[in-house]
């Protein structure tokens, strides 16, 4: 009579399960953190292995989580279903910051507009420009994106902004973008487009907040640094 038994991989899971239910994810190594995480979208298969070929790949949990989803299939081991689920998780924690702005005064918090701004933007291979409109008591009534492209942006950004604006009522307007370069200063054209914003913006009675860079692990504000704003 045969003796059956589980794939190695079974009991490893129940036991990094148990690990977390009991303390969190306190003092975890990435691997660890995306191996349990895998656990969920891939079946009957050791995540350990993939998860580091990941931190091989991308280096930080961060960096896997910013991979677009055609650079997380290359791994493999990881099909469209498993890399559409490391996005997801990406994507709700930029909703989870958003959410955690509403009924804040904006202005008056700068630092909760930023530490979204970077969970958002920060380590994205690609420049994307935001748009966060608020109104007369400074809360948030809606964020959008814009990619960059081809086009004149110093044309196109500030009638898209001013177009957004009037759509959500806004009575202000922080926009941001970030720097895949991880540079934080801004450059000529980038000073440039901040005065056509305003310029914009002040033809239909709407002010802008701010423009803030996001570059590598910190920012630039236009405010704080007295440039074009106000």
């Amino acid at each position: 009579m045969g003796i059956s038994s589980k794939p190695t991989y079974v009991g490893h899971r129940s036991r990094i399960k148990e690990k977390y239910e009991k303390s969190g994810l306190h003092g975890w190594h990435d691997y660890e953190v995306l191996e349990l995480l895998l656990a969920y979208a891939i079946p009957r298969k050791d995540t350990k292995a993939i998860a580091k070929e990941l931190l091989a790949e991308f280096k930080t949990l961060n960096g896997v989580l910013d991979a677009d989803s055609k650079a997380l299939q290359s791994i493999k081991g990881l099909s469209k279903h498993s890399a559409l689920f490391l996005k997801l998780l990406k994507d709700v924690s930029v909703l989870y910051m958003e959410k955690g702005l509403h009924k804040r005064d904006l202005l008056s918090d700068p630092q909760a507009v930023c530490a979204y701004l970077k969970v958002a933007l920060k380590g994205l291979s690609d420049e994307v420009f935001c748009m966060i409109f608020l109104d007369g008591r400074n809360q948030l009534i809606e964020s959008e994106t814009l990619k960059t492209g081809t086009v004149n942006r110093a044309v196109v950004f500030p009638r898209k902004i001013v177009e957004r604006a009037l759509y959500h009522h806004a009575v202000s307007v922080i926009v941001a973008h970030n720097h895949p370069s991880g540079a934080l200063e801004p450059s000529q054209e980038d000073r440039d487009i901040t005065r056509a914003i305003k310029e914009a913006l002040k033809t239909v009675d709407i002010v802008l907040l701010d423009h803030i860079i996001i570059g590598g692990n910190g920012f630039f504000s236009f405010k704080e640094k007295n440039i074009g704003i106000g």
